[in-house]
């Protein structure tokens, strides 16, 4: 990666970050040594940027701080372009119509040279007849996930036997053409997926959960990076992990 590049990224890492973020961390998300990284801060604070640091604590930087217009090259727009299509074909529709608004705003930011760009892509997400009808509400749960709506509903596991489920819910992953909602189960105290398709009687209980440390996303990651790890060790396939986890939603 070009240094002008990671100077840029590394300021936009900052601004999504809501907590003081330390130099090892830095160093890490963009494999760099902590020696560069630090000179990369220094490079950016002597340019104007406001970045904050103290010992110890990390690095801060003002979220009033805009970055110059964003310029795309032709691959990031193709690719921007793609993942448009891929919402579009695998959500629903409001969430399509949003991906879609997003699309004409990026498209009002671009040069004459890069609208002829788009106008000659080649790479393409179709609508495919692989997809599972679903009776939930995917904007709904996207919602939930948002305002951490504690929810209930039915499920029907592989083996047809249904349960009634109270979970926190996390995230929505895709494994076309299944879609997984990911959650904090308070039936088995663990997470769990749970495949949209198989899922009924869905329902808002009207109360919000807080984050807790061991119940939140970021917790249910680091058993998943532990699991792959250990599979890893065992030689285990990268697509029998990959199966291990779509199958885990009891």
């Amino acid at each position: 990666m070009r240094k002008s590049d990671r100077l840029n990224q590394i300021v936009h890492y900052l601004r999504r970050m809501h907590q003081a973020v330390t130099a090892e961390v830095l160093a890490e998300q963009f494999e760099v040594s902590v020696r560069t990284l630090y000179r990369d801060i220094q490079d950016l604070q002597d340019s104007g940027v406001p970045i904050v640091g103290e010992a110890g604590v990390g690095y801060l930087i003002d979220k009033s701080y805009h970055l110059p217009p964003i310029m795309f090259d032709a691959d990031e727009v193709e690719a921007i372009a793609l993942g448009i299509s891929l919402v579009s074909n695998w959500t629903d529709d409001n969430f399509a119509q949003k991906a879609q608004s997003a699309y004409q705003k990026i498209q009002a930011t671009l040069s004459p040279e890069m609208l002829q760009e788009l106008a000659q892509i080649t790479t393409f997400s179709a609508p495919s007849h692989y997809k599972i009808p679903w009776q939930v509400d995917f904007t709904e749960i996207r919602e939930c996930i948002r305002s951490k709506q504690l929810i209930q509903f039915d499920y029907q596991a592989l083996d047809d036997t249904i349960t009634q489920r109270t979970i926190r819910p996390l995230a929505l992953t895709s494994f076309s053409p299944v879609w997984l909602l990911t959650g904090w189960c308070e039936l088995r105290c663990a997470f769990r997926n749970f495949r949209i398709d198989r899922i009924s009687n869905f329902k808002l209980l009207g109360q919000r959960f807080k984050d807790e440390k061991d119940k939140s996303l970021a917790a249910y990651l680091k058993t998943v990076q532990q699991e792959r790890l250990a599979h890893a060790d065992a030689d285990c396939p990268a697509a029998q992990q990959m199966t291990t986890k779509v199958n885990r939603i009891n």
